[in-house]
């Protein structure tokens, strides 16, 4: 009857419209702990809100739109311009919220590659997208995390919490040993994608079947041995295009990035005399390699904890985690509710096209 497709289809809404109060939930539990223990709510007194602060504020936001923006023209760009720039929103759109309510490891990914195929593209083709979407994300990571460490130098991006006359750069310093950690996953990422993208993409269609051999997924491996031969087709597709077409996707993906880590110089510049902005900007591209470790949705209360820590030395004492919970407020939550908005109808529109299509 098709009374269960609708069920399937309200199942899924729920399911992701309840998800979005665990990391509200976790965060906001961070700072609450962090704003008793650390907040002397007498320095508030010497804090205006002027029209200064909001133009900076605004300035912030925009940044994020500009981030958006760029994510969108890449996705133009992958999908070789079959996707309006409506689809490529949506897509953007849901794939963040995914992200929001997915532990950081694990990210959205994997929920990308249905919103992607759910947009027209096959799933083969829609697993190369997100994967070349991945891969470049990532490779602006392992290429700026060096390029920043040379520039600023490693004392001055991990010298946080380190005593005088302990080396700044050490396994006994904890934000050395996230960064580490996180790099070297990323690092690894894109060494597999590149090699199944670009190089042997039949062995990681061998490796995904290798994978969903075990019990708990193999019913689901029929549907890998045809997402692997789409794959493998399409990747003859992209190893074939020119320099030109992966500087353009990185370029959209370098802007989109870069203007999402100059939110915290702007959100500073709003109540604070601020030095030293390319320090603060390498700092939290380190602490989002930082987050890749945290198992919350979102990393919701690692990354409250991480930016009071790693960002407090350029703001006053005692404003470090109220400036976490603006800098969340900023970056992090309007994509929860901008997807719990549009999820639902997104499901609606795309399940109803399809049980109209199947009568």
């Amino acid at each position: 009857m098709p009374v269960d497709k609708n069920n399937k289809e309200e199942v899924i809404t729920r399911k992701h419209v309840r998800k979005i109060i665990y990391p509200i939930i976790i965060g906001l539990a961070v700072v609450v702990f962090l704003l008793q223990r650390e907040v002397d709510v007498d320095l508030f007194a010497v804090i205006t809100f002027t029209w200064y602060s909001a133009f900076w504020i605004s300035i912030a936001f925009l940044m994020m739109v500009i981030r958006d923006l760029g994510y969108m023209v890449r996705l133009r760009i992958l999908s070789e311009g079959d996707f309006s720039w409506r689809q490529c929103f949506n897509v953007i759109m849901l794939w963040e919220f995914s992200s929001a309510i997915t532990p950081s490891a694990i990210g959205g990914t994997g929920v990308a590659i249905f919103f992607v195929n759910r947009e027209g593209l096959s799933i083969g083709r829609s697993t190369a997208v997100v994967m070349a979407t991945s891969f470049l994300d990532e490779l602006y990571f392992i290429l700026m995390f060096p390029l920043l460490f040379f520039i600023v130098t490693g004392s001055a991006l991990f010298s946080i919490g380190v005593e005088e006359g302990q080396e700044a750069i050490s396994f006994t310093n904890e934000f050395f040993y996230f960064a580490v950690i996180g790099y070297s996953v990323k690092f690894l990422f894109v060494l597999l994608v590149a090699y199944g993208l670009f190089v042997n993409p039949r062995g990681l269609k061998w490796l995904l079947l290798w994978i969903f051999r075990l019990p708990f997924i193999r019913k689901w491996r029929y549907k890998m041995h045809e997402t692997g031969t789409d794959l493998i087709s399409t990747s003859r597709v992209f190893r074939k295009k020119s320099a030109a077409f992966w500087l353009k996707a990185f370029a959209a993906t370098f802007f989109s990035w870069t203007a999402r880590y100059w939110v915290v110089n702007f959100l500073l510049l709003a109540f604070f005399v601020v030095d030293g902005h390319i320090l603060i900007f390498a700092r939290q591209l380190v602490m989002w390699i930082m987050m890749l470790v945290s198992p919350t949705p979102g990393g919701s209360g690692f990354a409250e904890f991480v930016f009071s820590r790693y960002l407090g030395d350029f703001i006053p004492l005692g404003f470090a985690v109220v400036m976490a919970l603006v800098w969340r407020l900023v970056s992090y939550y309007p994509y929860l509710f901008i997807g719990a908005i549009m999820l639902p109808r997104w499901l609606a529109g795309k399940f109803s096209r399809k049980r109209k299509a199947e009568i």
